[in-house]
C-alpha cells in the first residue's frame, strides 16, 4: 500500500501554512481560493468521463444497474447522488444504488475502520448479485481504501464495467477499474482533510456522471426534468411550471393534466398537445 506521504492529497499546502494565525476573513479567502481550483481539475476528467457516461447508459438500457461504492466522505457522496435519482429523474430506486462501507449507519456516524475491510467490500458486491450488465463506480480520494479496491476487483471478476473516482495520480484504485476518473486536486487547506477539495471534486464528477447518463436515457428533454416525481409541494409546483412552459397552458389546465396523467410531466405535456391538435 502506498504511503500517505506519497499522496498529493496528504501533502502540506504552503498557501494555508499559517491558517490558525490569520483573520477569519483571510482564512475563508484562502479556502475559497483553493476551492476555485477544483473545477479545473475536474475539467481534465471530461474526456474519460464522457466514455464512462456512454458505457453506463448502454448497460442501463440493457437492464443493468449502477452502483456507487465508497467509504467515509466518498461513500456518503455516492449514496447522496444515488438517493437523488428517483425524485429527480423518476427512476426505480434499484437502478442507481449507493453502497457504504460500514452499512447505512455509517452515513451519519463515522466508522473509519470500515474502509480497511476488503472482505466486506467483496461481500457487498456479491450480496447485490452484480453481473455483466451492471456498472460499479468506486470512490476513494486517496485510493487506499481496501474496502473499495476489493469491491471493484470482485465486480470486475463478475464481468461488470468498473470505474473509479479518485484524486491522486498514483492511486491504487486505478488498477482496479476499467476507467479511472482522476481529479488531481492537490494538497488540502487542512492537511489530509479530503472532505474539502477532493470531496468537492468527487461531488462535481458524480453530478456530471449521473446527469449525463439520465440525459442519454431520455429522462431529460431539452433541460427539463420530465420524469420528476411529485413528492412534495415544491416538486408539484415545478412540474406545473414545466407543463405550462412547454404547452403555454394555464396553471389550472396544467394541474388537471398532471392529475389525469398520474403526476407525469411527460404524459401531461403529450395530453395537452394532443388536445390542441383536435
Amino acid at each position: 500500500m502506498a504511503s500517505l506521504r506519497d499522496l498529493a492529497t496528504e501533502q502540506s499546502n504552503p498557501r494555508s501554512r499559517n491558517l490558525d494565525r490569520v483573520s477569519t476573513r483571510r482564512l475563508l479567502e484562502i479556502i475559497n481560493a483553493e476551492d476555485r481550483t477544483v473545477p479545473v481539475a475536474v475539467g481534465r476528467c471530461v474526456p474519460v468521463l464522457a466514455r464512462v457516461v456512454e458505457a453506463v447508459a448502454a448497460r442501463l438500457k440493457r437492464g443493468g444497474r449502477l452502483f456507487y461504492i465508497g467509504a467515509g466522505t466518498s461513500g456518503r457522496l455516492g449514496c447522496v447522488d444515488a438517493s437523488e435519482m428517483p425524485p429527480t429523474f423518476g427512476t426505480d430506486p434499484n437502478l442507481v444504488q449507493g453502497i457504504m462501507a460500514g452499512g447505512l449507519g455509517a452515513l451519519t456516524k463515522s466508522k473509519e475502520g470500515a474502509e480497511d475491510d476488503g472482505l466486506a467490500g467483496v461481500k457487498d458486491i456479491r450480496a447485490r448479485k452484480v453481473g455483466r450488465r451492471d456498472t460499479v463506480v468506486g470512490l476513494s480520494a486517496s485510493g487506499r481504501a481496501r474496502y473499495v479496491r476489493e469491491a471493484l476487483n470482485e465486480a470486475r471478476r463478475r464481468g461488470a464495467f468498473t470505474a473509479c473516482i479518485t484524486c491522486n495520480p498514483n492511486s491504487e484504485l486505478i488498477a482496479c477499474a476499467n476507467a479511472a476518473l482522476v481529479a488531481e486536486t492537490g494538497p488540502e487547506v487542512v492537511t489530509g482533510s479530503t472532505r474539502m477539495k477532493a470531496g468537492t471534486a468527487q461531488k462535481l464528477i458524480l453530478n456530471m456522471l449521473s446527469t449525463g447518463v439520465m440525459v442519454r436515457l431520455g429522462r431529460v428533454k431539452g433541460n427539463r426534468m420530465v420524469d420528476l416525481q411529485l413528492k412534495c409541494e415544491k416538486l408539484v409546483e415545478r412540474a406545473s411550471n414545466l407543463v405550462m412552459d412547454e404547452t403555454g397552458c394555464s396553471a389550472s389546465k396544467a394541474a388537471q393534466a398532471l392529475k389525469a396523467s398520474n403526476g407525469s410531466v411527460r404524459k401531461a405535456v403529450m395530453l395537452l398537445r394532443k388536445q390542441k391538435r383536435r
